[in-house]
């Protein structure tokens, strides 16, 4: 990739500040635990596999600032900087599955002492990172074979390489499909309130020299009734067991006008993303966010003093209006409880 999401370096964290974007590339370098919790609250870093790497690598972290002489204190220790964390975003499961995965790291290597355990939770943490890569380039290759040569794809929000480690879901799906030789066009509806498709979405792309083309978020009914999109394609921060999506508020909107005009409506996600603890999307709680989102553009006010302002984050897409989940060990089309249970299944 041409910029790095996130990384450990020199035992720091340093993301990029995604607020910045597209008008500085700014890396942030984070030393606590509470920085990088900090960081994931405020959308420095943002998209659910992203931001499991960074609350694996922010636990690390944590943990290698503990000054506990004994293994009882640091297991305390290290459970608090985990509830911590874990209060930062309640949508996106990838976050507490990652918190999950560090917890079960201390637990199998509790008895090794304070400073290898230390060692260990670090390595796990890098582990985490390069395994979302991989994992991507596999979402992509499974994903891209479902997109015909000459596709204009519309995506929502931001699942390229700036919502994870590197490569991306949704856009590691149109990458898929380019290192396969195929040509690709990009919509990138704009996303408001956060404009993660305006700022994020279209850097990226065109950072690669990928073919996109912003429009606000009212015109994707207009360009599928025109004949103009061949497919969609978008993330998700959490899949419940039945396959009903939650993804970044507006996805619904485009899923119900993409069921209208007969065109394919495709969720990539890694199997991290998939909740198979909630029965259906009804049970996904909805993150409520700050109404300034809303009424300002950067410092701007755009809004009459005063009014009253809703910010939900995210919405949920029911599983009949999902063309296919693609995950990578394989896509589901349909009957997805039983797919999806299926896909944890495989070796």
């Amino acid at each position: 990739m041409s910029f790095q999401t996130i990384e450990w370096k020199n035992d720091k964290v340093v993301m990029i500040d995604q607020r910045l974007l597209p008008s500085e590339e700014v890396y942030n370098e984070y030393g606590s635990y509470e920085g990088v919790a900090g960081a994931i609250k405020e959308m420095v870093i943002r998209g659910a596999p992203a931001i499991g790497v960074a609350a694996a690598m922010g636990v690390a972290l944590g943990a290698r600032s503990s000054e506990s002489k004994n293994i009882d204190d640091f297991e305390d220790e290290f459970n608090g900087i985990c509830d911590l964390i874990g209060d930062t975003r309640p949508t996106a499961v990838n976050l507490f599955w990652a918190i999950e995965r560090m917890k079960k790291v201390f637990s199998d290597n509790r008895g090794e002492g304070i400073e290898a355990l230390k060692g260990i939770l670090k390595q796990e943490a890098i582990r985490v990172c390069h395994e979302d890569i991989e994992i991507n380039r596999r979402i992509g290759k499974n994903g891209g074979a479902l997109l015909g040569d000459g596709s204009r794809v519309l995506t929502h929000c931001n699942a390229g390489a700036l919502a994870t480690a590197g490569y991306g879901t949704a856009l590691g799906v149109i990458r898929g499909a380019l290192d396969a030789g195929k040509k690709i066009s990009v919509y990138a509806d704009e996303t408001r309130p956060f404009l993660q498709g305006a700022r994020l979405t279209a850097w990226e792309l065109m950072k690669d020299g990928i073919d996109v083309t912003v429009i606000t978020d009212n015109m994707s009914g207009h360009l599928m009734k025109k004949g103009a999109v061949d497919a969609v394609v978008v993330g998700a921060d959490r899949i419940a067991a039945n396959g009903d999506v939650a993804n970044k508020i507006g996805t619904y909107m485009v899923a119900v006008l993409a069921k209208r005009h007969s065109i394919p409506f495709y969720v990539a996600a890694p199997l991290s993303t998939i909740d198979m603890n909630i029965a259906d999307g009804s049970f996904i709680p909805i993150e409520e966010r700050t109404a300034r989102e809303v009424t300002h553009i950067q410092d701007r006010m755009i809004t009459p003093e005063g009014v009253g302002i809703l910010n939900p984050a995210f919405d949920v897409t029911p599983n009949e209006l999902v063309t296919a989940i693609i995950t990578e060990k394989g896509a589901v089309m349909g009957g997805y409880k039983r797919g999806l249970e299926d896909l944890f299944a495989k070796n």
